[in-house]
């Protein structure tokens, strides 16, 4: 009971912090928000790695997950509000790359520290170093120029924006937020979170973000990544050796599948990307299923665990780039500046409920009605998020965030909003 209060203390701090992260951004910008992030983040590793019990032990899971949350909406949109339209599912993808890589690092990392004595406490305490890294960077950062803007601070706004752009770039740049402005402080004046609810056009975007975030992990990425030694080792591989090193190939897999993404979603647009991904989960997810349910009959053909593995690394290949990087760089950029941090925030404590519910459930899951059966079921859902991503989510690939928005309100009162026309005009400058 303790372990896995411990094990999912980290996802319950995420949950807070990302339902915080939101408020936090919007009231003290992005820039203190990531500063917030890597305080807590580094005192809880900190606590993790003296903790004398488990009690204290869970405390130190608890902020390091609160940093995690705070991050996970900061992150992303303080990206994007930097980058320029052309480039910035590139550059919010980049975002998740750094997260599957040091995901892969840790692997190593962890592996190093077995031979050292008291390795547990090496292992938690090491994961503050990166934050207090960043947290040295980010002073040297300036703060986004599109919240400056909102907080009428258009000086050092203008500052920031003139070392992204070119002078003729910087005056359209100026222009388009000074239009914006004076009304996304009125709405953030006044905005609350009941508020995303009563207005269609910011529901309509806030159902597109927030359900990207939970198929893409309903879809069992974080199963495959929690899971993966285990799937392994159900798949007929008894040696906990050889299933570590699958595991760490599959991290690996992860991590160069982000590499791919950074370079698609800008060419082949965030809706195709999603689509495609998807396809190719439910492919690898069929063929997990089939292994299982071979496996399940007793046989002793060992072409079950190698279809297993295969199953295993096809699914990273084909998530990785797609419903990796897509639903943080679709909620990055479809809402509003005044709403920005809070369905940001909302949809990215979708993400981390959505993932607690899955790693709490899988095992039983795959324990009551077998793990074929189980694989089966997540091929299911990717069925279902194909056909919401055809329902829901618009293509925004190319487009300023005022284009985005005339989406949402084409979209919610009718053809009054030329969006075809701006799509266009998004095609054109991607």
């Amino acid at each position: 009971m303790i372990q896995e209060t411990i094990v999912s203390m980290a996802l319950v701090g995420a949950i807070i912090g990302a339902a915080s992260g939101g408020w936090i951004n919007d009231a003290y910008g992005r820039k203190k928000a990531t500063l917030i992030a890597d305080v807590v983040f580094a005192v809880g590793s900190a606590v993790m790695a003296a903790a004398p019990d488990p009690y204290v032990l869970i405390l130190g899971r608890l902020l390091v997950g609160l940093g995690v949350g705070i991050a996970s909406v900061t992150a992303p949109v303080y990206i994007a509000e930097a980058s320029p339209s052309e480039v910035r599912g590139a550059l919010v993808g980049t975002n998740v790359l750094m997260i599957t890589g040091g995901q892969f690092l840790s692997y190593l990392v962890n592996l190093a520290f077995t031979q050292v004595p008291g390795t547990w406490r090496w292992m938690l305490g090491v994961a503050g170093v990166p934050a207090v890294v960043q947290f040295c960077l980010m002073l040297c950062m300036p703060e986004s120029p599109r919240w400056l803007f909102m907080k009428n601070d258009k000086d050092k706004a203008i500052m920031v924006l003139a070392k992204i752009y070119d002078l003729a770039r910087l005056e359209d740049e100026i222009d388009q937020l000074s239009a914006s402005s004076v009304e996304d402080r009125q709405k953030q004046n006044n905005s609350r979170y009941l508020d995303v609810f009563k207005s269609k056009e910011i529901r309509l975007a806030f159902l597109a973000g927030a359900g990207l975030q939970a198929f893409q992990q309903f879809t069992g990425i974080n199963t495959v990544m929690y899971y993966s030694p285990t799937i392994v080792q159900m798949a007929g591989f008894s040696s906990n050796q050889l299933a570590l090193l699958l595991s760490l190939i599959v991290a690996a897999m992860n991590a160069a599948g982000s590499i791919l993404g950074i370079y698609l979603i800008d060419h082949f647009g965030r809706r195709k990307l999603a689509l495609s991904s998807l396809t190719g989960v439910i492919v690898s997810l069929v063929i997990l299923a089939v292994a299982f349910f071979g496996k399940s009959t007793g046989s002793s053909n060992a072409l079950y665990g190698w279809l297993a593995v295969l199953g295993l690394a096809l699914y990273i290949a084909f998530f990785s780039p797609g419903m990796g990087p897509v639903p943080w760089t679709v909620n990055s950029e479809v809402y509003p500046e005044a709403y920005r941090g809070i369905c940001g925030g909302m949809s990215a404590t979708v993400n981390w409920v959505s993932n607690l519910i899955v790693a709490q459930t899988f095992l039983s899951l795959a324990n009551a009605v077998g793990t074929g059966a189980t694989f089966l079921i997540l091929a299911g859902v990717a069925v279902a998020a194909i056909v919401f991503v055809l329902l829901f989510v618009p293509e925004t690939k190319g487009l300023t965030f005022v284009e985005v928005e005339q989406i949402w309100k084409e979209r919610a009162w009718g053809s009054s909003y030329n969006t075809e026309s701006l799509l266009e005009q998004g095609s054109e400058t991607s």
